[in-house]
């Protein structure tokens, strides 16, 4: 991987991070048109630099989290889900799942369609509730919507806010809620990754993913504040035709 490589990627990472589009996805599919090869330091940097964008919600609603105790309660317990399918399948993920680009153009093409669909259904539950009003089965429930984005291409952030959006959130609560379930998931994921990788990464290698990290940081803290602004005045319907023409054209480009 070359630092332009490492750069664009990151800038990827950033922006994508937290809409419903898939991070991953956009990673894999960019890899392959920028003609990056495929191996275990790859898999890792995207990893790793999805932590780093995570970071960006941790500043951006630092006085919350650190201030509201019942916000982490519930995080955690919608947590839990995710947490064991992704230690569980763990192999699966990264040896199977992970830099295969048709997986990401199916995932991104039905979950465009199950998120056009949620989102109209949505609109007839008005969504009173906040993320402390939910039980802790419907935490679950959330918790096992986001484990689906172990798929590359699901999108962890459109898994996050469909369940949010099943379970009576308003779209701006499902997506303020998503932001805060991405904290755990991600720095166990980052960190779990790591922890098997043996860190046996080159100093260029980490080199790479300081400076990817610091780019999708600074990337992440735009497009949350972008996106937040955006669904308080507009529905997902924008990202669900997005990701069914991205998938397309993805298909095409593949195939050919």
């Amino acid at each position: 991987m070359t630092i332009f490589q490492a750069i664009i990627l990151s800038i990827i990472e950033g922006l994508t991070e937290f809409l419903p589009i898939s991070s991953t996805g956009h990673l894999i599919l960019a890899q392959k048109y920028l003609s990056v090869t495929t191996s275990e330091f790859t898999k890792s940097f995207d990893i790793v630099i999805q932590f780093a964008a995570i970071l960006a919600v941790v500043w951006i609603f630092r006085h919350r989290l650190f201030k509201s105790p019942e916000n982490w309660k519930s995080t955690i317990i919608a947590f839990i889900p995710t947490g064991i399918i992704g230690f569980t399948l763990y192999k699966l993920i990264r040896h199977v799942l992970l830099g295969n680009p048709l997986i990401v153009v199916y995932s991104l093409f039905f979950g465009g369609l199950i998120l056009l669909l949620v989102d109209r259904i949505s609109k007839m539950n008005h969504g009173l509730k906040t993320q402390n009003d939910l039980s802790t089965p419907q935490l679950l429930g959330i918790g096992l919507f986001q484990s689906l984005s172990i798929i590359p291409g699901i999108s962890r952030s459109a898994a996050a806010i469909v369940g949010g959006l099943s379970f009576g959130l308003t779209r701006a609560q499902a997506v303020e809620f998503s932001f805060f379930l991405a904290i755990p998931t991600m720095l166990a994921a980052s960190g779990y990754d790591l922890l098997k990788s043996g860190l046996g990464f080159s100093p260029e290698e980490y080199l790479l993913l300081a400076l990817g990290c610091l780019i999708s940081f600074f990337s992440a803290l735009v497009a949350v504040r972008l996106f937040i602004d955006y669904v308080k005045k507009h529905d997902f319907t924008l990202f669900a035709v997005y990701r069914i023409l991205l998938s397309i054209v993805a298909f095409l480009t593949i195939s050919s």
